[in-house]
This record gives C-alpha cells, structure tokens and sequence, in this order.
C-alpha cells in the first residue's frame, strides 16, 4: 500500500486532541463510577467504537492507493513559431513602456499558455535569425524572450519574407515530429512596416500548405518617435522620424493565409482573443502508451468509518449503571 499524502501536522494535531479528551473522559467517567460503586467498563465499547471510526477517518485523509490499474497516456501538442519584430521601430514608446517591451511581457504569458506544445522563436528586421529553436522547455525560452532587444539584428528595414521562409523551414523539416499542417501555426509579432517584395509570394506558399499566421500588431495609428542610444532618431532632413502602426498589411497577410488578425494598441490588447484563438487549432497525437498507475482508495475507509459513526450516534451504551 502507498499514500497520497504523508503524516502531516493537522492529522498529528487532531491525533493527539482525540488522545487527550478522550483520556479526560475516562477519567471523569472512572472516577464518578468508583465514588458510586458501580461498574463502569461498557465505556470502553463506545471507546473502541470511536477509536477505530477516528482511525478510519485519518487513514481516508492520507490517501490510500493499493491494487494496480491500466491508464492510457496521450501527448496531444501543436508546433508555434513565434517572429518576433526587432527592428529600431519596436522601441517606440506609444505602447508603454516601449513596443517591445509590452511584447515581452506577452509573449511570457503566451509561452504559459501552450506548455504542452513546442514553441520556437525567430528574432528578424530585414534578415531573420533562429533565437530558440522549437522546444517544451519554458524557462529557456523565457530566458530568451528576456534578452531581446533591438541591437540583435541589422537594422535596415523590415521585412516579413526571411522570418517566414525560416519558420516554414524548421515546420516542415525531417526532424518535427507533427505531420498535420493543420496542428502547425506561426504567429507574427511586428508593428507592420514591411518593406519586403515577396510578402504575397510567402503567403501564398503558407496559404497553399494549411499552416495558420496568425499576426498581431503592436502599436498605435498616432504614432511615435523612436528613441536610440538616448536621442530621437531623425530622417535625412533633420526631422524626428515617426513610426505608426501599420495594421493594413498585417491585416491582409492574415486574411491571405485564412489566418488572423489581432492587435495591442493603448486601449486593447488581443493577446488572450490570440491565445484562444491558437487553443481551438486541434492538435496532434505525439504519443500514446499504457502506463501502470494506484488507485486511491480512500472511499472504502471513509465509508467504513461513515458507517461506524451512524452506528455509534443511533446506539447509546450507559457507562455507568446504577
């Protein structure tokens, strides 16, 4: 036999409560039956009765697993590329405190959400780069969202081409174990200046395979200027440069690949309609094995012990007879 839980104090604790009146009670009872002369041992019937109900009621508490059963084990999982937007643009601060910061912050929670799937992540501006490789492991893939920054990747540009095709890649590659398109998904983070050419090629080749892009743009339509290295960055004129959000292209590159389309701006934040949104995609079977396990059994000496304490309230036994 094994337990579910070990001895603990508050099982201790009621024990020795039940000890010790119990113990005044048959000292209270002994010492009136003496004075009157009269016996006084079918106290110990009720005695034994409560001891063993009392017993019964502690052992149900600790779990009791005895006897060996068959449960069938499934790892149901999908595979999520997240693309992360690093370009200088993401440190604007119309998203408080920054783009990328508010999208750090999210994509920790995003990570929470799906710990039965693989999750990877691909930093990218104009080229892209493999920051985690697809994996189950949660703090390491937050240990990587905590070191992005913009000062990761070139910074000539967007373009939503490279961190696609990569994405597209590392899917489809020999070494993944999900077969369905359908249980794969890629979600792009960016504030939606793409300044790729072969934007509507990439879609089409996502489009025409049946993985889901999901995009979600990080921004607002005022705008920001862009601070770096302590100073406002400006264009060839001298004026501040000001990055909007561009939800247009975003909103046509998920339409395109029947995907998506989802936003954090200064009043809304869509990550959780996102995270909803990915848990309805249905997942693959990973795995499935038998696996030996011990039933709990506590019912058996609660109910026991329930029935005793019927037994104990419907009889009375006089403890002293006169």
């Amino acid at each position: 036999m094994s337990w579910l839980y070990s001895l603990s104090g508050l099982e201790i604790t009621f024990i020795i409560l039940f000890i010790v009146f119990y113990l005044l009670y048959l000292a209270r009872v002994i010492n009136i039956a003496k004075k009157l002369s009269t016996p006084y041992s079918s106290v110990f019937i009720k005695l034994g009765i409560r001891s063993v109900y009392f017993a019964l009621f502690i052992i149900a508490l600790l779990g009791p697993s005895f006897g060996e059963s068959k449960r069938e084990v499934k790892s149901v999982g999908k595979d999520i590329f997240i693309l992360v937007d690093l370009s200088q643009s993401m440190n604007a601060n119309d998203i408080q405190p920054t783009r990328l910061e508010k999208v750090k912050f999210e994509l920790k929670n995003i990570v929470e959400a799906f710990s039965s799937d693989r999750i990877g992540i691909i930093i990218f501006s104009s080229e892209a780069f493999m920051q985690a490789p697809l994996t189950f492991d949660q703090n390491a893939l937050n240990l990587f969202i905590e070191t992005l920054n913009t000062t990761l990747v070139p910074n000539t540009g967007t373009d939503f081409t490279p961190p696609i095709r990569l994405a597209l890649e590392k899917l489809n590659s020999e070494d993944s174990p999900i077969t369905q398109q359908k249980s794969k998904a890629i979600i792009l983070i960016s504030d939606g200046e793409d300044f790729g050419e072969e934007t509507e090629e990439v879609a089409r080749e996502i489009e025409d395979q049946g993985i889901k892009l999901f995009t979600l743009g990080v921004g607002t339509e005022r705008g920001s200027k862009i601070r770096t290295s302590g100073v406002y960055k400006k264009d060839r004129g001298g004026k501040d440069v000001i990055t909007k959000l561009d939800s247009k292209t975003l909103r046509k590159l998920a339409s395109e690949t029947n995907g998506k389309y989802f936003e954090i701006n200064e009043t809304n934040n869509d990550v959780s309609r996102l995270i909803n949104t990915i848990n309805n995609i249905e997942g693959e079977l990973r795995d499935s094995r038998q696996v030996d396990v011990s039933a709990n059994r506590y019912y058996y000496f609660l109910g026991i012990a329930l029935l005793l304490l019927v037994l104990d309230l419907l009889t009375s036994v006089k403890t002293i007879k006169i």
